[in-house]
């Protein structure tokens, strides 16, 4: 499953079962590295598709204040680059990883050593949410000859245009930002978001994935009747840092997975 291949299995798989694929979030060392294991390895038992795999970093400019406490506290723990692709390696070996970094990070290791980090991790993709379309092409070529698919963002205030040139050079799948806002869960999914999706779909040959305000299953089942993949991340970053430990932790995520998992399936029996 490692590999870009491994995110087209991934989308395959969950459409023959006749559902959006399940990707939840995980932040890389929160709160510490044993504790972000054992999560992730409860959001594969609980049955995710992928996982997006964040790396900690100060000035986290799309998320918001659940995610951003985590990654400040992770960092403090001592998480870095190559402690989370840890992390990500140990993974591979069960279903897809996508890790998620910012550009300061790529562009301090340089375009080669990056790509060749996360191709000796086993990542199948990445998304580096403030990298601009324009400044994509040396990066997405490193990855490409890694066999790394690099993810581009799609968001509502996208020009159709623009809108058109990422999806025409996306790979993996094009995550869309469901609003303008930072992560964090909402109580209503945002209005237009059908016909935003159905844009990327027309626009791209690859998969969409919704991401940003999805805190309940049946948000996620509601996403799931319009779009590819379904993202779920704050959500579940604060059931990790409400958790008394390691073990309540992953009991959370992972019965909260198993309901939205079987939301996404159209199972009453949730």
């Amino acid at each position: 499953m490692t590999g870009a291949s491994g995110i087209a299995e991934a989308f395959a798989g969950a459409r023959e079962q006749g559902r959006a694929a399940l990707m939840p979030y995980l932040m890389g060392g929160f709160p510490d590295t044993e504790t972000a294991l054992a999560v992730a390895g409860s959001y594969a038992d609980a049955g995710a598709d992928l996982i997006e795999l964040g790396v900690p970093f100060s000035d986290p400019l799309a998320d918001g204040p659940v995610i951003h406490a985590a990654a400040t506290r992770a960092l403090a723990a001592g998480a870095t680059l190559e402690r989370v692709l840890s992390i990500c390696e140990r993974l591979a070996e069960r279903l897809p990883v996508v890790p998620m970094v910012y550009a300061n990070m790529v562009l301090a290791r340089g375009t080669t050593e990056f790509a060749g980090l996360l191709a000796d991790a086993g990542a199948a993709g990445v998304i580096v949410p403030d990298l601009p379309v324009e400044e994509a092409g040396e990066i997405g070529a490193e990855l490409g000859g890694a066999g790394i698919s690099l993810v581009p963002l799609v968001a509502p205030t996208t020009p159709s245009e623009r809108r058109r040139r990422i999806c025409e050079r996306a790979e993996g799948f094009v995550y869309v930002v469901s609003d303008t806002k930072v992560t964090g869960e909402r109580d209503q999914l945002p209005a237009g978001l059908a016909e935003l999706v159905a844009a990327v779909q027309a626009d791209a040959s690859v998969p969409a994935a919704v991401g940003f305000g999805i805190g309940a299953p049946e948000q996620a089942a509601a996403v799931g009747r319009i779009a590819d993949g379904v993202i779920i991340g704050s959500r579940l970053v604060r059931a990790v840092s409400e958790a008394s430990g390691r073990d309540e932790a992953a009991r959370a995520v992972g019965d909260f997975l198993r309901e939205t998992r079987a939301a996404l399936s159209g199972d009453d029996q949730a």
